[in-house]
């Protein structure tokens, strides 16, 4: 598309789509691409940013002070027009604010940023929400990047698929958990972490039930990849939960932070009082960091 913003370090490349702001692709100096492929026929997202929710509300109704207000999956944002605000060659950032149309569907003031900024090896993303109202701002907010599964090796060609794996930071021994096949909501029970020593082989067994989610995720950071290809290390300091989904047989995995979750099954209180919401106090401001460092093979 035309419309992509582009930014470089040298080493790296990212691209950037205002619609959504959301990134497109990530390619180092010898081409090799490091997000999806974004095959129609599994799904055609890149790197959605998720707010004012993640994942599906009951019903897909936000429910506010006794009133309902219809909102889809993953909320508005991945489907809404930034400014680009900021342009440089390293860097960018876009903007998007509330209109009559976000009020329908969530009726707050707000200012959501994300910005891109490269250097070396590092792409650093930020998202910024602003709270303009006069009282608290209840919102989720999550990152939805699809990263090339295999990674590309040095031939470009990649190391073999099944040896790629997550490695965290820190033990994650609690269970995971599942969303509903036919709401998308949180199931109430969880199941048997697949996670040993650390580390999460990759298969596609896995994602037969949908996403794996961690609600309490004691890492801030994981690595991803597999000897004979690159790595990609992965930072994000402010989300305590994380989501790893694809499609069975894609080209893709999405490794997901999160400030938020889907409403759990049987949920039908005030979006307030949902789990993992975030209530922004009047004139502040929430940030949510990603980092990404490629480690090429």
């Amino acid at each position: 598309m035309d419309d992509l913003i582009e930014i470089t370090s040298g080493d790296l490349t990212a691209r950037v789509n205002p619609l959504g702001a959301e990134l497109w692709s990530l390619t180092d100096a010898q081409g090799r691409q490091y997000m999806t492929d974004a095959d129609p026929a599994f799904w055609s997202g890149r790197a959605p940013l998720l707010f004012p929710i993640v994942g599906a509300l009951g019903g897909d109704e936000l429910r506010l002070d006794g009133k309902a207000y219809t909102l889809p999956k993953h909320g508005f944002a991945r489907r809404s027009t930034f400014a680009p605000v900021e342009t440089a060659p390293g860097h960018a950032r876009f903007r998007l604010t509330d209109s009559p149309a976000t009020r329908a569907a969530y009726p707050f003031g707000f200012v959501l940023e994300m910005g891109f900024a490269l250097e070396g090896w590092t792409l650093a993303m930020e998202a910024r929400v602003f709270n303009p109202n006069a009282t608290d701002l209840p919102f989720s907010f999550g990152f939805h990047p699809a990263f090339a599964w295999p990674l590309p090796g040095a031939s470009g060609l990649g190391a073999d698929k099944a040896a790629h794996k997550l490695v965290f930071e820190a033990e994650e021994p609690q269970d995971v958990r599942r969303i509903g096949k036919a709401d998308g909501l949180l199931l109430p029970e969880g199941e048997p972490t697949p996670v040993v020593g650390g580390e999460l082989a990759l298969h596609e067994d896995l994602f037969r039930a949908d996403a794996v989610i961690w609600t309490d995720l004691a890492s801030r950071a994981l690595s991803y990849g597999a000897d004979g290809g690159a790595w990609l290390d992965l930072a994000f300091p402010d989300c305590p939960m994380l989501g790893v989904w694809q499609v069975p047989g894609a080209r893709y995995i999405c490794l997901e932070p999160w400030a938020g979750l889907a409403d759990p099954q049987g949920f039908g209180g005030d979006f307030r009082d949902k789990p993992g919401v975030v209530l922004l106090p009047p004139g502040e401001t929430a940030r949510f960091r990603m980092d990404v460092t490629v480690r090429p093979a």
